[in-house]
């Protein structure tokens, strides 16, 4: 109990106990939130679904309609001493239930995977895995080495970063059509959006971060004779691969964040294409299920590399 009420004081710490604690809340807050809006009618439910139509020529089973129109409907059968229409409260049809989105995902998972184009999740999303992945290396291999130099040698950081600021305020879909000119319509210009999108951010992350490193390290290695190649790689880049590791964790994340507009330049595919088909056909609860599986891959994925983090680097791990 100590360690939760530590929680709530201005930069308090929490142990283990309050940490898992919290961890379940922020789980089971937003479901619950969720399946008392879909599951309990006096909260929202603003439509009305038909199950008997009535006397009502113009509606039928299964239609949604608001419960005005549902409620005026009624008083004129009524009126004409026509049977009433039937039906039960309901959200409308892009808020589906826990439940249907439940349904949805475990179907992905344990239906046979349709052949050809990308019709199932999982297929649409392991397109878009191997997007993110060579979006993210090409960016690492390049951004990382320039970012370490930018931020050691105060040289390069004068010739790079001047032009690393201007292209880091254009927008990556601006350069959509170009990549399309360039390099095609299907996969390349979808990568070459992710690395626009997420290199000019991670050089001038990463020169920050190396900048930051002490420098105390920097004259003691000097005073003990290291220059040169020496000093930048047994001083600078251990001294700073706790930090460099975290960045590249977050920037991971915005590279996900740039998915959704490359795939939309070029032929239509992976997951942004699912999306777009199932809302387009009003299958929200597959919508909903897409959306999840990257939420939980991208947590998955940090939450991993958060332990290896403590695995790799246990000397220096951070006051969760």
């Amino acid at each position: 109990m100590q360690g939760l009420a530590a929680s709530w004081r201005l930069y308090g710490r929490t142990d283990r106990t309050a940490r898992g604690v919290f961890g379940i809340l922020a789980v089971l807050l937003p479901l619950l939130t969720w399946s008392a809006v879909s599951y309990l009618p006096f909260i929202w439910h603003p439509q009305v679904l038909i199950t008997d139509p009535g006397g009502e020529d113009y509606l039928e089973s299964g239609m949604r309609m608001k419960r005005a129109d549902f409620n005026r409907a009624v008083d004129e059968m009524r009126a004409k001493q026509l049977p009433a229409p039937q039906g039960i409260a309901t959200n409308p049809v892009y808020f589906p239930s826990p439940g249907e989105v439940l349904s949805a995902f475990v179907h992905a998972f344990t239906s046979a995977a349709p052949t050809g184009a990308e019709h199932s999740i999982t297929q649409a999303f392991g397109h878009s895995i191997r997007i993110i992945f060579w979006g993210f290396v090409i960016s690492s291999l390049i951004g990382v080495p320039l970012g370490v130099l930018c931020g050691a040698l105060p040289a390069m950081a004068r010739l790079i970063e001047p032009s690393v600021d201007f292209f880091r305020y254009l927008p990556a879909p601006a350069f959509g059509a170009l990549a399309v000119a360039i390099l095609g319509i299907y996969d390349a210009p979808k990568i070459a959006i992710i690395v626009i999108g997420t290199l000019f951010q991670q050089i001038l992350v990463i020169a920050n971060t190396t900048r930051k490193l002490d420098f105390a390290l920097i004259e003691a290695a000097r005073t003990l004779g290291a220059r040169g190649l020496r000093l930048l790689f047994r001083v600078v880049i251990p001294g700073i691969m706790p930090d460099l590791y975290r960045d590249q964790r977050i920037l991971l994340g915005w590279a996900w964040t740039y998915l959704i507009v490359a795939e939309l330049i070029g032929t239509s595919s992976g997951i942004t294409w699912f999306i777009t088909q199932q809302a387009r056909y009003q299958h929200f609860d597959n919508v909903y299920a897409a959306m999840a599986l990257i939420g939980i891959v991208g947590l998955g994925t940090d939450m991993v590399l958060g332990l290896l983090a403590r695995k790799f680097f246990t000397w220096k791990r951070e006051n969760a």
